[in-house]
């Protein structure tokens, strides 16, 4: 991964967010799109969720926003809270005639299963990201965005909001432990400090659920330790807000502790024009769920993704670009 992102890419935001990620992403990707099918016209698609929140819903909606404005038909099963219930509703919908699925696995570790529930029907994972294993090229493949890059972007912004010291005390929250996101997030955060000769010195490191009442403990639990830290990089901007509650029920000043986040929720970017977080990376769930039908379209009528936007030359992820957030452009998103 490229060194000094952050620095790089926030003269693009504004142009970037204005022209819907015209750019190609990270991890692989090719930009594609020029022979893209966007007639959904007859394409049956079935999605599948686990439980929702708030992100997670964005997606579903910009699914079915998607589907009707290419003419693809959209059906939505009942968010699925285990295992068991995901399995049975992607079988009971292999027998529809469904011409792609798309899925929010409850656990990326079950995509096998899954998969032999669908039959010969393509699956679309989305948001939660399965082991490559578990992919095949335009058959079973993964919509979502590069998590290496927003993490390499919190970092960025931290060590250059701290004036680029050689080290950095740092607090961590992490999502659901296991998630790939919360996994991929926190390994980037590492990555860029080692790889920039950074004595990256973790004070605490613990997990919060993407939750922001269990941030906003574990932040008061963290203080009572009275150890230094410099700054608090969160998986999401839900822990992130948690940070920010914390500190001024605590006293502490936010502008003299860069909290980061991902997502650029209309709260996080709030949260930032206010003074409270100062960083954050947008996801656009609009783009995600647009790629989804795309992708859904591309399978129906052409058996393959290769000239879908964002696509990688393996065929198995569509990357739709993470893209910085601070006071300089937050009040654009959302």
């Amino acid at each position: 991964m490229k060194k000094n992102i952050f620095t790089k890419i926030i003269s693009l935001a504004a142009v970037v967010i204005l022209t819907a990620f015209t750019i190609a992403g990270c991890g692989g990707a090719s930009s594609g799109g020029s022979g893209s099918t966007t007639n959904g016209s007859g394409v049956k698609v079935f999605f599948s969720t686990i439980t929702l929140d708030d992100f997670k819903e964005l997606v579903m909606n910009s699914v079915v926003e998607a589907g009707k404005k290419t003419g693809v038909t959209v059906d939505l099963g009942t968010p699925c809270a285990t295992v068991d219930e995901q399995v049975e509703q992607i079988s009971a919908a292999a027998a529809k005639g469904y011409n792609a699925i798309i899925c929010n696995p409850v656990d990326t570790d079950t995509a096998l299963q899954l998969e032999i529930a669908a039959g010969d029907i393509p699956i679309i994972f989305t948001n939660s990201q399965p082991s490559e294993d578990h992919l095949s090229p335009d058959k079973y493949i993964y919509v979502g965005s590069y998590e290496i890059d927003a993490g390499m972007m919190q970092a960025e912004y931290v060590w250059n909001k701290l004036g680029k010291p050689g080290s950095i005390n740092v607090v961590i929250f992490q999502g659901q432990p296991g998630h790939p996101a919360a996994i991929n997030r926190t390994k980037a955060v590492k990555k860029y400090f080692k790889d920039n000769g950074i004595n990256a010195n973790y004070v605490f490191n613990d997990t919060a659920y993407w939750d922001t009442e269990k941030a906003a403990e574990g932040f008061k639990t963290f203080i009572k330790t009275g150890q230094p830290y410099d700054c608090v990089i969160c998986n999401n901007d839900s822990m992130a807000l948690g940070v920010v509650q914390a500190m001024q029920e605590l006293g502490i000043d936010t502008s003299q502790v860069p909290v980061v986040g991902i997502d650029a929720t209309v709260d996080g970017c709030q949260s930032i024009l206010d003074g409270g977080m100062q960083f954050t990376v947008y996801q656009s769930a609009s783009g995600q769920g647009a790629a989804c039908i795309e992708a859904a379209i591309a399978l129906a009528k052409q058996g393959t993704i290769k000239d879908v936007e964002y696509v990688t030359d393996n065929h198995m992820y569509v990357w739709v670009p993470f893209s910085p957030v601070d006071k300089s452009n937050a009040a654009s998103i959302n």
